[in-house]
């Protein structure tokens, strides 16, 4: 009987966390077109960070108690700490949504949304070949990745003209204007991951 090797601890939990960011990427972008029940909302996207936050914590103690790893200590330590400040981005902004009272996404929100769930997207298969060792194969996801966060650059040049030029509320201006900054900050977190991966196929391949 061939027993199946056991998945290293950090892969997993590394893993795990890229998981987590594609749930927590595709619950946000399949609920900004309806704000009704902000709520229910707020709490799920909560759960998504408490949980990342447990897959890192568990990464941690294990390097506390591991002395040899499968890649440099600083790369499992960086790459799961990108991966935490994307769903951190994500939950901040959800969190936003809510104590500004928004009852509905604009067309540059749900935009923003689409561009962070093909990034999490990305950044899950590229997460998957890390512990295949397919290290050269992850650049395909690194580019599309920096491909996405321009996207996301371009977005935020676009949705900030057209907020001076259309919203005269001022208290309405600043509420829209963080809410599109820090999506378009979201998206840096997540071109953040792609120069880690990168930074571990230098030192590994």
């Amino acid at each position: 009987m061939a027993f199946k090797k056991k998945k290293d601890i950090f892969f997993e939990s590394l893993e795990n966390m890229a998981n987590t960011v594609v749930q927590a990427a595709d619950y946000f972008a399949q609920n900004t077109g309806d704000l009704s029940n902000m709520v229910e909302f707020t709490d799920q996207m909560k759960k998504y960070e408490t949980e990342c936050d447990n897959y890192t914590h568990t990464i941690i103690k294990e390097l506390n108690k591991t002395f040899i790893t499968p890649i440099e200590r600083d790369d499992i330590m960086a790459l799961a700490t990108t991966l935490d400040d994307v769903l951190d981005g994500l939950e901040a902004t959800a969190s936003r949504f809510y104590m500004y009272d928004l009852k509905e996404a604009d067309e540059y929100i749900i935009q923003f949304s689409e561009i962070l769930r093909e990034s999490a997207y990305e950044i899950q298969k590229a997460v998957h070949l890390l512990s295949q060792k397919k290290l050269l194969a992850i650049r395909e996801y690194t580019i599309r990745l920096n491909d996405l966060e321009n996207q996301g650059d371009e977005l935020l040049r676009i949705c900030t003209k057209n907020l001076f030029a259309s919203v005269q509320d001022p208290i309405e201006l600043i509420k829209r204007k963080e809410i599109y900054e820090r999506l378009e900050a979201t998206t840096d977190s997540c071109e953040h991951v792609a120069n880690c991966l990168e930074s571990i196929i230098m030192r590994n391949s």
